[in-house]
């Protein structure tokens, strides 16, 4: 037996060795996740143990069945084996017994609906998160500093607080960019509103690669406009072929870096095929993408008279930044199978 956990949630799972290096989604968390190879994980298969007859036996049902779909472990009782509603789920769900869940429709029409997307007790939740603390850190500085001129002591707090909120801004802004990959992924599931992620927080390492990887897919279209436009000192007809290919592809890179969960998505000729094989309708994605794009940049020059409104500019940046993940997200939940990518 392999025995191997998921990485993003910490689920066990426990499959024959048959299916090593197959790859599925979580049960918990919905991430894809890879079946470790034999060579590569510790394998426990004692068949001396009481009981260790039944569970082979199980475990035997597996190896025709399996698909690449990783079964969910007991969390009670025999540590790591299968448990009875897996295999029987997975049996129905073989033979066609098992029905889909099914995926929630639009009481509106969509062009209004999607602007409704983080009015969900979770999205609205994280926004208040990710706006309110940091308000919060803002006006307790701003408090010791009138403290600190009566009494010069307090200059200790002051500097302490302005610290820890600091800090706290960088792993909340982290915390926004991987939950806006989320929204994406969640919208390619059929979702319609912000997805509740509470049992799935990320470590500082994942959001830090998230980052990294949105990042990269940004330097990856933008770098070639910049460098011809420094070295050139002009705007040519090149410039602006470069800058068109860029704007053009960074939403379908965007999106494709997301939903491979890897730089892997950058591939030209995937992005390029993914392209003419929706044009037309991908055509109104982009028009839609910059639009919004252009909003929230209107709205945050608009309002960015006074501290305070500065903070009602940045939760109207952000609603609409979860708007257009879930923009992505749709788009590659209608035209998946146009599409075509493994993911």
């Amino acid at each position: 037996m392999i025995r191997f956990r998921c990485k993003n949630c910490g689920q066990k799972f426990s499959v024959p060795q048959t299916n090593a290096g197959k790859k599925g989604r979580c049960p918990k968390c919905k991430n894809i996740v890879f079946v470790p190879k034999v060579k590569d994980t510790k394998s426990v298969a004692n068949q001396t143990k009481p009981g260790a007859s039944e569970i082979s036996s199980r475990d035997s049902i597996l190896d025709s069945r399996l698909f690449d779909i990783p079964q969910e472990s007991k969390t009670a009782g025999a540590q790591g084996s299968v448990s009875d509603k897996a295999l029987d789920d997975l049996w129905k769900l073989q033979v066609g017994k098992v029905e889909s869940e099914p995926v929630p429709e639009r009481e509106l029409p969509w062009f209004i609906d999607m602007f409704l997307y983080p009015a969900s007790k979770p999205g609205l939740t994280i926004l208040g998160i990710i706006i309110g603390i940091p308000l919060l850190f803002k006006l307790i500085v701003k408090l010791l500093g009138a403290f600190t001129l009566a009494f010069p002591p307090m200059l200790v707090f002051l500097a302490l607080f302005a610290i820890i909120g600091f800090i706290v801004d960088i792993l909340l802004a982290l915390y926004m960019y991987w939950y806006i990959c989320e929204c994406i992924r969640d919208s390619a599931a059929g979702g319609i509103r912000a997805p509740e992620t509470i049992s799935t927080t990320p470590g500082l390492g994942d959001m830090l690669l998230q980052l990294i990887r949105i990042l990269a897919c940004l330097v990856f279209f933008a770098a070639p406009v910049l460098i011809y436009a420094h070295y050139a000192h002009k705007a040519d007809f090149i410039f602006w072929l470069l800058l068109a290919c860029a704007v053009l592809f960074f939403p379908m890179g965007l999106l494709a870096v997301v939903m491979f969960d890897s730089i892997s998505g950058l591939n030209p000729i995937l992005l390029i095929g993914s392209i003419f094989s929706t044009f037309f309708q991908y055509c109104g994605l982009v028009l839609l993408f910059y639009g919004l794009g252009v909003l929230s940049v209107k709205i945050m020059s608009i309002l960015r008279q006074s501290w305070v409104l500065a903070y009602i500019s940045s939760i109207l940046f952000i609603y609409l930044l979860m708007v257009t993940a879930h923009l992505l997200g749709r788009f590659y939940w209608r035209y998946q199978e146009r599409l075509n990518w493994e993911v």
